[in-house]
């Protein structure tokens, strides 16, 4: 899968780059600090986190994004089943339905459906 399957207007992100004074490759530095790396909470804690994040703030390619994250470092289906609990329970019935498609991003990866997808930095 490349990024503009997730969304075209990912498609843009060097000339965005450009413009912004490299704000998505700072994004991405802080990313890699505060969630990809152990510290007190271990890092696929942390990239579940996040994904519960971008499904409250409704961002399909940033909940994909850490599924598959959180998957690689390690997170198994049952911490992510618990994680969506808490996003549906909190969201309601709309979050529900943003859980339930992380949870088909989960499916679609198991499934080797969904090749890894590459730092998203949008909804940043």
């Amino acid at each position: 899968m490349q990024l503009t399957d997730m969304d075209p207007a990912l498609g843009l992100m060097a000339e965005f780059g450009k413009l912004t004074k490299n704000t998505a490759h700072h994004i991405n530095q802080m990313r890699q600090e505060a969630i990809f790396s152990d510290g007190a909470l271990p890092a696929p804690l942390k990239a579940l986190a996040a994904m519960l994040w971008a499904i409250s703030a409704r961002c399909e390619p940033c909940f994909k994004f850490y599924v598959q994250q959180a998957v690689k470092l390690g997170a198994t289906e049952q911490e992510l089943g618990e994680v969506l609990a808490v996003a549906s329970t909190m969201g309601g019935c709309v979050g529900e339905m943003w859980a339930l498609k992380a949870f088909k991003a989960y499916k679609d990866l198991s499934n080797g459906e969904a090749a890894p997808v590459l730092e998203p930095s949008c909804c940043q």
